[in-house]
């Protein structure tokens, strides 16, 4: 390994593996750290003005790759974010740092690795004295530090346009925002707001779903009507049957509903005169709101779009062209460092994010790193690097896979429980059939050649693929170590017991699902 992958793979995590008086050691340097970063934060408001800093706007979608028109997919209409893109900058190979959104979430709301904070399982420490670790704050604490108004937003007027989602691993760190009253913006620059799309979602939290025969998709009876099951192709490892492309429309339309959405929102900035003063930024917490996607280290699952519009009052920063494309490698965690850096503010001691814009950019990216573990009841635990063409996932558990129980997607998801049938009726086609077996213990995908990652490569004979494979391996175990990963200590099972009883109240429990025959089998 060279010098420079060496320093691509560092991540800073000086807990592990220590005494107790090198924490002792740590804690304290954290701490002088922490408290140097606050007194640099407050002198530089105090010497520039908060006035001159631009306001930051996060509009963040629900479960989506990128399936808008500006990305190419025919069969949405996205013309705000397409002029959003047209006019700032669309970025290509952005990854998230899980599946799912609690997880992810975590990671970029504090600029750290979910799996070094011990946020990496799904809605987990909602209920215990949890806290992050010494030096590590949400990304809001540290702007308001420096003079900005945070907000997370739901309506402008009558319009719904967020959820109002945190969803975060962390629930006792104080209050995240200070409001979430858009006509406060206006008053309070400069400010940080985030809007968290309602799409792409099933409409799930009345927690009614287990009676209903179908959970609706979120807005799905006033999107635009773009896709049909006429006219989308889903693909390959689904199969071509009416419930693929009925569900597959839906979710194409649900990135058309949430284009209005957007519009809704970029319209209110130009009418409150504040769309010359905000940095936009839209990306989605996660991958694409589909079976193999969400909760799976995919690329369906990882994938996200990204782009970012800089305003006209603001001097772009060094490399910003509008209408550019950057195919850099990005991790989502990184949204956190840069947004730092576009409102003045040093990037906190320790933080693993990077900025991937402005004047203090940092050494790009070589990988993207990913993390999946317990989801709900369904405990699995797989771990993921991309670079700008290979993607190498690895699997811990044995026997888990795409078909293991997750009520939710039993629920929710047609396709799933339609493939079950087929598979059973051996009616699935090749790449269909082998979705529903256990995940190998490792994978190797050619994005490039294999978009939908259909060829496991890691058996190849070619030297490309085998030097690929050993390069993504080391890069991969040295992150895992130099990250400190805490998923290779799985929760305790009283930990995890409850969320079953919780999705079996929510979801229902199918009706194949016969936990003793399950229990019999793995004691043998």
């Amino acid at each position: 390994m060279n010098g420079y992958e060496r320093r691509e793979l560092i991540a800073v995590n000086p807990l592990e593996k220590s005494t107790p008086l090198a924490r002792c050691v740590v804690f304290f340097l954290v701490l002088c750290c922490t408290s140097l970063n606050l007194d640099a934060v407050e002198n530089d408001a105090a010497e520039n003005g908060a006035a001159r800093r631009p306001n930051i706007l996060w509009i963040v979608g629900e479960n989506f790759a990128n399936d808008l028109g500006c990305y190419g997919e025919p069969l949405v209409r996205t013309p705000h974010l397409d002029a959003l893109a047209a006019d700032g900058v669309r970025y290509t190979h952005v990854y998230s740092t899980s599946p799912v959104c609690a997880p992810s979430r975590s990671a970029f709301m504090v600029g750290m690795y979910q799996t070094t904070t011990d946020t990496h399982n799904m809605r987990s420490h909602r209920n215990d004295d949890f806290r992050l670790p010494p030096g590590v704050r949400p990304i809001t604490h540290w702007l308001q530090d420096a003079g900005y108004f945070t907000a997370n937003i739901t309506h402008i007027g009558e319009q719904e346009v967020g959820t109002g989602k945190l969803d975060l691993n962390f629930v006792n760190e104080g209050p995240i925002y200070q409001s979430d009253d858009w006509s406060k913006l206006k008053s309070h620059q400069p400010f940080f707001a985030q809007i968290n799309t309602p799409e792409a979602e099933y409409d799930i939290y009345d927690r009614k779903s287990a009676e209903k025969p179908r959970v609706k998709w979120v807005g799905e009876d006033w999107h635009p009507q773009v896709a049909t099951p006429e006219n989308v192709s889903p693909p390959p490892y689904y199969p071509d049957h009416e419930i693929t492309r009925a569900e597959w429309a839906r979710y194409l339309n649900s990135v058309s509903g949430m284009d209005v959405r957007v519009g809704w929102v970029l319209e209110q900035l130009k009418k409150d005169g504040l769309a010359e003063n905000t940095v936009v930024i839209f990306f989605a917490d996660n991958g694409r709101m589909e079976p193999r996607g969400i909760h799976w280290c995919w690329d369906s699952g990882l994938h996200v779009p990204m782009i970012v519009h800089w305003p006209k009052n603001f001097p772009p920063p060094p490399r910003y062209k509008p209408g550019a494309v950057n195919e850099q490698v990005i991790s989502l965690l990184d949204i956190t460092a840069t947004t730092l850096e576009i409102a003045g503010i040093e990037r906190p001691a320790l933080m693993q994010s990077r900025r991937f814009l402005g004047k203090r950019a940092d050494v790009q990216r070589k990988y993207a790193f990913a993390a999946r573990d317990r989801i709900d009841e369904t405990v699995a635990r797989v771990r993921s690097v991309h670079d700008r063409r290979y993607h190498y996932v690895r699997n811990y558990i044995p026997g888990v896979g795409f078909p293991t129980l997750n009520r939710y997607k039993e629920k929710c998801f047609l396709i799933k429980p339609l493939m079950r049938r087929l598979h059973a009726a051996g009616k699935l086609t090749p790449p269909a059939a082998a979705l529903m077996q256990p995940l190998p213990r490792e994978m190797l995908f050619d994005t490039k050649a294999d978009p939908d990652e259909i060829k496991n490569l890691v058996g190849s004979k070619d030297l490309r693929h085998r030097l690929a494979l050993q390069r993504m391996r080391a890069a991969l175990d040295t992150w895992i170590s130099e990250t400190g990963d805490r998923g290779q200590w799985l929760e305790p099972p009283d930990v995890a017991a409850p969320f079953e009883k919780e999705m079996h109240d929510w979801f229902g429990t199918p009706a194949w699902y016969k936990p003793a025959a399950r229990k019999t089998k793995a004691a043998r």
